[in-house]
């Protein structure tokens, strides 16, 4: 008997659709700024719930809470940040985060470029890790 798989994009719509509220409506509007900034950019669903999204590498991974959106970036002390999006996790050597709440505003072309900064960064320590 085959077993019915959900592909990642299908788990986070649906939990899209679960977070009837503003979070919900967060977590879509993040979900689209990322796919847009980079068409290579595939989707995952990792650690037993958790929307990511990775190109040569993770680059980031949302989850809600009961007050926020959390968008923590695996890389994120290593990428230029002009716009000050990160907002948490700033004491750490490697993961930054920025924490959304209620009725805040994305900076869409910021964003973008943060996440084209990780896709940078993820190709040049994959091709550092090729053998010459």
């Amino acid at each position: 008997m085959k077993k019915n798989i959900i592909k990642p994009s299908e788990q986070i719509d649906q939990l899209i659709t679960e977070l009837n509220d503003w979070r919900g409506k967060m977590l879509a509007n993040l979900r689209k700024i990322i796919r847009s900034a980079n068409p290579k950019i595939i989707e995952e669903w990792k650690w037993m719930g958790s929307p990511c999204w990775s190109h040569n590498g993770l680059i980031c991974v949302a989850n809600a809470h009961k007050d926020k959106v959390k968008l923590t970036f695996s890389e994120g002390a290593s990428l230029p940040d002009p716009d000050k999006l990160f907002n948490a996790g700033l004491g750490g050597s490697t993961w930054r985060a920025i924490d959304l709440y209620e009725g805040d505003k994305i900076n869409s072309r910021s964003l973008k470029s943060l996440i084209r900064s990780a896709v940078t960064h993820n190709l040049a320590k994959k091709s550092k890790m090729r053998p010459q």
